[in-house]
């Protein structure tokens, strides 16, 4: 290293300080001014351009004459084509008349125009009323009895629950934003009100979650992972704490768990999958390597990918070669997306196997070369850890090449993060918990989630238990 006309000597730690030092701050410039897409495009492919690149330009000085046909555009241009409303949407008709109708005109047609209009969410008081008998011989009064509430004794129908739900942890509105827009509208609710029917319908629900639970631990192949929450301490006022959402996904029966617990320690899975048997998908975190000899783990190719792209500042040609190969075997998975699961694991033995068995003596020798605190020797040995694991999902057509569908269920929970910023205790993140995993179990379903927890609050207290399985969002159906 020159330092005007000073050499200055490093020793190899002093070095290898140098460079980590020089990773991070590439690192974050790429956070902060770089595309946040992982999508990876080779520099060999000269037929695209990057955004303001250009391309060579060569002048030339010859000129030629140059002749063509234009066509005439047509004298009827067409029309755009509108496309019709729903079928199903309500309509509200509107009959204009002219004005000046003489006497005896007749009626030869008319013009219908539809209009696609908003008005915001109504509310409406459900009055039941139940009239009172008594006999000649007064004897006794004969009354209905009142069908059975969410929540007993509480003044909030289902449908109002189930709206106040799925916009928190769906749409993510916390509950202040939402008395704030029922306000608007001329109906003031008390926040704690509202967090009293949110913990009194989360208690209703309970039964069905730990049903849920349990169908989900019944699986041969789940996915799991975590992410963190913040949670109000209340031994220090104003301070959270950091607890954890771990998500387990069954990717065949489309089930998704979330179980919140106060830390990331490894014995929050090991204590969830106790009497687990079946296969396991991380992204490689250390805390799941306490588990159980008999679960047999998978890995995460994508979370390798994400290593070699971000090592592409660090050693360009060594993490495009890894990306392309990795590139190619999702390249396979494409092709592979709608056959059976003989078929499937038939043609990653074929076509995969080659190319990871190629993949891996070129990782041997990488990790000889380069430099172990590198960006580019960090993704290299992240893989060649995980290596046993990564290959796995070759051995049977259900497994996956990636975690990438469990990093979809828990989206809604960071967005939801941002909006509402903490749960107020341990116990609230629990039952956000809970309904987090209604709601992700309801969307890999396509179910619609307001009318399955309308439903299923409406019909729940006087469920037999039993019968708790037809409630599921898996299960559910707007028939039933």
């Amino acid at each position: 290293m020159k330092k005007g006309e000073e050499t200055v000597t490093l020793t190899k730690d002093e070095y290898d300080k140098l460079k980590s030092f020089e990773d991070q701050l590439a690192e974050l410039k790429r956070l902060v001014f770089g595309s946040k897409s992982e999508r990876f495009i080779s520099t060999e492919d000269a037929d695209q351009l990057a955004l303001f690149q250009q391309g060579k330009q060569v002048e030339d000085t010859s000129s030629q004459s140059i002749t063509y046909e234009r066509k005439k555009p047509a004298k009827d241009k067409k029309q755009p084509v509108r496309v019709l409303l729903p079928a199903h949407l309500p309509r509200e008709e509107e009959i204009i008349e002219p004005e000046g109708l003489v006497e005896g005109v007749k009626k030869i047609g008319e013009e219908v125009t539809e209009i696609l209009e908003h008005i915001p969410g109504k509310l409406y008081v459900r009055r039941i009323v139940r009239p009172k008998y008594v006999a000649d011989d007064q004897k006794g009064v004969q009354i209905a009895q009142l069908p059975s509430l969410p929540i007993e004794k509480g003044n909030a129908g289902a449908g109002l629950l189930a709206h106040l739900q799925v916009s928190k942890f769906v749409d993510h509105l916390p509950f202040y934003r939402q008395v704030q827009m029922f306000k608007r509208e001329g109906v003031k609710l008390a926040e704690s009100t509202v967090n009293g029917w949110f913990n009194a319908s989360s208690q209703l629900l309970e039964p069905l979650y730990d049903r849920l639970v349990v169908l989900l631990k019944e699986q041969d192949y789940l996915q799991a992972d975590e992410s963190p929450i913040k949670v109000q301490d209340s031994h220090k006022k104003g301070s959270t704490h950091k607890g954890y959402h771990w998500v387990y996904h069954s990717p065949l029966k489309k089930m998704a768990v979330f179980d919140y617990q106060p830390s990331r320690a490894g014995s929050n899975p090991t204590h969830f999958f106790k009497e687990f048997k079946g296969t396991l998908q991380t992204d490689g975190y250390a805390g799941y390597n306490q588990l159980q000899e008999d679960i047999t783990q998978l890995a995460c190719m994508a979370h390798a990918r994400r290593y070699f792209e971000k090592a592409l500042d660090n050693d360009q040609q060594s993490a495009e070669h890894a990306l392309k190969v990795i590139q190619s075997l999702y390249a396979i998975e494409r092709d592979a997306e709608e056959l059976d699961s003989n078929t499937r694991q038939q043609l990653r033995e074929e076509k995969a196997l080659p190319i990871l068995k190629d993949w891996k003596v070129w990782l041997d020798e990488q990790q000889l070369a380069t430099t172990p605190k590198s960006l580019i020797g960090k993704a290299v040995n992240y893989t060649l850890n995980l290596w046993s694991r990564l290959i796995r999902y070759v051995d049977h057509g259900d497994y996956l090449i990636d975690n990438n569908r469990i990093e979809n269920v828990i989206r809604p929970l960071a967005l939801g993060r941002k909006n509402y910023l903490f749960a107020g205790s341990h116990d609230a993140a629990q039952r956000a918990a809970m309904m987090y995993s209604f709601f992700a179990t309801c969307k890999i379903n396509e179910v619609n989630p307001y009318e399955w927890l309308k439903d299923v609050l409406h019909r729940i207290p006087d469920h037999k238990v039993n019968d708790m399985d037809q409630l599921l969002p898996q299960n559910w159906s707007i028939d039933h």
